[in-house]
């Protein structure tokens, strides 16, 4: 059961100029702040920063970062954030944190709701453009530096790989791996190598792969469907009926660059009957 203890209010617009007045003049009204929103739940906290914004032309998560100091400061900030919000800023903080916390991190993975964790994955994306196109060449360069040393060391299982891996956006990592690439000869994936039953290792490989070039991953998951003993159906299923929509095309011209024969060549040899039909059909090829 929740603790809060949330007032009616006139309307936004009222504890707005309240908010307002208690920034104003030769000091804080610290206890009219704490008066407001602390009676305040999620999505009147919303209306009033809305309000606020609306009347003064000011952030109001802003202007109480300049009015007031130290934890009572962090606390409030935290608490007026939309709650999505609060948990990425959270979440930032403690992964640039000299030794990152990462309970912080497993708390609002395993607390949260699916429905709340993919709001915050949002959040975070639109607050520190994660999932943008930007890139940070000298960023790129260090980062493939340390993913190398630790490569070297042999602790394949160390944070540092966690931490770029699952923080950067696609751009940035693909511009680490080819740094990583230019600078040592080879791709990551190639030192990545070690117990072949290792579903961690695995795993990794994979994640790198899907990132860094899709289409190519999706090239190799077909050829192994289709050339090792015994035809996979599941993952040739997987591919063909995910990518017919999206870019199957050009996933054929690299299954045929790498194998000299059509995918569809060989997925008529190894599949039949109507199954046979129904994989052509999404493959393209007419009768």
């Amino acid at each position: 059961m929740a603790t809060l203890i949330a007032l009616d209010h006139p309307s936004p617009v009222g504890d707005a100029e309240a908010l307002r007045k208690a920034c104003q003049g030769w000091g804080t009204d610290e206890k009219a702040i704490i008066s407001i929103i602390g009676h305040r739940n999620a999505v009147q906290r919303k209306l009033i920063r809305q309000a606020y914004e609306e009347i003064y032309h000011e952030d109001l998560v802003k202007r109480l970062e300049s009015e007031l100091s130290g934890d009572f400061e962090k606390a409030v900030n935290r608490w007026i954030l939309d709650p999505a919000d609060r948990d990425a800023v959270m979440a930032n903080v403690a992964i640039k944190e000299t030794i990152p916390d990462y309970r912080v991190i497993i708390e609002i993975s395993c607390i949260r709701s699916p429905e709340e964790l993919l709001a915050v994955k949002r959040a975070y994306q639109n607050r520190y453009k994660y999932n943008g196109d930007e890139i940070n060449e000298a960023l790129a360069d260090s980062e493939a530096d340390i993913l190398h040393n630790v490569i070297k060391e042999k602790a394949l299982n160390h944070e540092e790989i966690f931490r770029i891996v699952s923080t950067r956006s696609k751009a940035q990592l693909m511009a680490t791996l080819n740094c990583f690439k230019d600078d040592h000869g080879s791709s990551i994936t190639k030192h990545l190598v070690d117990d072949p039953a290792d579903q961690y290792l695995l795993a990794l490989r994979t994640a790198i792969r899907c990132i860094n070039d899709p289409q190519k991953y999706y090239e190799k998951v077909m050829r192994n469907a289709l050339n090792k003993a015994g035809t996979n159906e599941d993952a040739l299923t997987r591919v063909i009926v995910t990518r017919a929509e999206k870019d199957l095309n050009e996933i054929k011209e690299l299954y045929y660059k790498r194998n000299s024969v059509s995918l569809d060549h060989d997925v008529a040899n190894e599949t039949s009957g109507d199954y046979k039909e129904f994989l052509l059909t999404l493959l393209g090829k007419e009768d």
